[in-house]
């Protein structure tokens, strides 16, 4: 990631950001889910949402995740 895209991104979730490069669309929320179920935190409804509708263009991909302790 491009430090310029770094910034653009700042603390928006997905809702409000994807990396500019639409290959890299389905990573970017694969990395964010992982992160998302690893650590715990509040997904609120509009990033729900988000999340399914840009899966649903993505190929079935199997997560691992290791829940943190």
């Amino acid at each position: 990631m491009s430090a310029k895209s770094n910034r653009s991104k700042a603390d928006k979730d997905v809702t409000e950001w994807l990396p500019p490069a639409a290959g890299y669309h389905c990573t970017h929320i694969i990395d964010w889910t992982v992160v998302k179920t690893r650590w715990g935190p509040s997904v609120d409804q509009a990033e729900a949402d988000t999340l399914h509708r840009l899966a649903a263009a993505c190929p079935n991909t199997e997560l691992t995740v290791t829940l943190a302790r």
